[in-house]
C-alpha cells in the first residue's frame, strides 16, 4: 500500500533522508533497502526516478508496480520478502527494461540483484554495475558441429594454469551476466579448488539440446574434446565436471547416466527433474510424476558407484523441491556419492552462482 505523503523523511526507516524527489534525496539514494517485517521476513524498498515503472523479478514473484510520491519524480515500492532471499530483478518503464540505477550490484546490462540482510555472502563474485564490461577468456574455439548443426563460439579459460575441465552449460550466461571467470580465478587463488580449465558452452536451442537426448553429449565427446585438444590449452578430461542449471542441470544428470565413460562428476543447480517427453507442451509442465524421466531411469539403473554429484535447489522453489528431492534420494540409493544443499533463492542465477563454485570444488574432491 502506498505510504502517506507529506513527510520529509518518509523513508527514514530505510536509512534514506531528505524530502523524496529533492536533489539531496536522489544524491544519497541507495536501494534496495530492507527492514524487518512484522511476523518475520523483510520489507524491502525499491526506488525509481522520473516515470511510471514496475519491478520484474526473475521467477520469484509477479511484477510489482511502483507508486508515485505525491507530485514528485519519486516512484517507489515496498516489497515483502521472505527470510533468506537473493533475487535478480529489473525495472521496466515504457516497455524498456533497466538495471536499478541505485543498486551497484548488477547482472548484465539490464538486471540487478537484491539480497535480504540475512542472505549469506557470495565470496568471489564481484559487484558488477550495468555499465561494466565483463572480461572474456582469450581462447575462442569456432565449433562447427555436424551432430548439433550450426556454428558456435566456445570460450576457454585456464584458471591457475589449467587442469580438470569444467564444462559450463549455458556458458554465455556465465560470460555476459555473471563474471564466472573472475569468480573461479578468485576461488582457485584462495585455495578453495584446484586449478581448472573452464569451457563456456553456449546453447543454441536449450529445449532441444538439454532434453534427455544423446546428440549434445556425442558432440561433446567426439567433436568438442578433440577441438579443445588442438587448441593447446591444458585440459584434463579424465576429471571432467559438468555444471548445469535448470534444463542444463537435467542434461548434466542425463549425461552422467548415459555417458558414464565421459561424465562422472556433475554439479546441478535447480535441475529440471520434472522433465518428461512432451512435458514442455503440457499446461502445467511441473504437474507430472515426481522426478520425471530421470527418476524413472534411476529406478532401473544398475549402479552409480563411480558418480560424484552435487545437487542444489532454491529453498523458495516450492514446486521444484519434490521433483529434486526424489531424484536426489534415488541417485544416492543407486550408489553415487551425493551432496545435497538448498540455496536462499528461487529459480535464479543469483542463487545458483554461489552453489556453482562450491559444488564444482566439491565434485573435484
Amino acid at each position: 500500500m502506498p505510504l502517506a505523503a507529506g513527510r520529509d523523511h518518509a523513508f527514514a526507516e530505510f536509512g534514506l533522508s531528505g524530502g523524496p524527489g529533492t536533489d539531496a534525496f536522489w544524491a544519497a539514494a541507495r536501494t534496495p533497502a530492507s527492514v524487518p517485517a512484522d511476523g518475520g521476513g523483510w520489507r524491502t524498498l525499491f526506488l525509481w526516478r522520473g516515470s511510471p515503472a514496475s519491478i520484474d523479478f526473475e521467477s520469484w514473484a509477479e511484477p510489482t508496480p511502483l507508486s508515485r510520491w505525491a507530485d514528485t519524480d519519486c516512484w517507489y515500492a515496498e516489497v515483502p520478502m521472505p527470510a533468506r532471499l537473493r533475487v535478480t530483478y529489473r525495472l521496466v518503464a515504457g516497455g524498456t527494461a533497466y538495471a536499478d540505477p541505485f543498486n551497484p550490484v548488477g547482472a548484465g546490462g539490464d538486471r540487478s540483484i537484491a539480497a535480504t540482510p540475512d542472505a549469506p555472502d557470495q565470496p568471489h563474485w564481484p559487484a558488477v554495475g550495468a555499465e561494466d564490461i565483463l572480461p572474456l577468456p582469450r581462447t575462442r574455439l569456432r565449433w562447427n558441429s555436424e551432430r548439433l548443426g550450426g556454428r558456435r563460439t566456445v570460450r576457454v579459460h585456464p584458471t591457475g594454469g589449467g587442469g580438470p575441465v569444467v564444462l559450463l552449460l549455458d556458458g554465455d550466461d556465465w560470460l555476459y551476466l555473471h563474471p564466472a571467470m573472475t569468480a573461479f580465478d578468485s576461488a582457485v587463488a584462495a585455495g578453495e579448488m584446484p586449478p581448472v580449465t573452464l569451457v563456456f558452452l553456449p546453447a543454441k536451442d536449450r529445449e532441444a539440446e538439454f532434453g534427455c537426448r544423446p546428440e549434445l553429449w556425442e558432440a561433446v565427446r567426439d567433436e568438442l574434446r578433440p577441438l579443445l585438444a588442438e587448441s593447446g590449452v591444458p585440459a584434463d578430461w579424465e576429471r571432467l565436471v559438468v555444471a548445469g542449471q535448470s534444463l542444463g542441470g537435467l542434461s548434466a544428470m542425463y549425461a552422467a547416466l548415459e555417458f558414464p565413460e565421459l561424465v562422472s562428476r556433475i554439479a546441478c543447480q535447480s535441475p529440471s527433474f520434472w522433465w518428461a517427453p512432451g512435458a514442455t507442451e503440457w499446461a502445467d509442465p511441473l504437474g507430472g510424476p515426481a522426478g520425471g524421466a530421470i527418476a524413472a531411469r534411476l529406478r532401473e539403473h544398475p549402479g552409480l558407484s563411480a558418480l560424484r554429484c552435487a545437487f542444489d535447489v532454491g529453498e523458495h522453489e516450492t514446486r521444484m523441491l519434490p521433483h529434486c528431492a526424489l531424484a536426489e534420494s534415488l541417485t544416492e540409493r543407486a550408489g553415487a556419492t551425493v551432496r545435497v544443499s538448498r540455496s536462499p533463492s528461487g529459480h535464479d542465477r543469483a542463487g545458483w552462482r554461489h552453489a556453482l563454485l562450491r559444488d564444482v570444488g566439491w565434485a573435484l574432491g
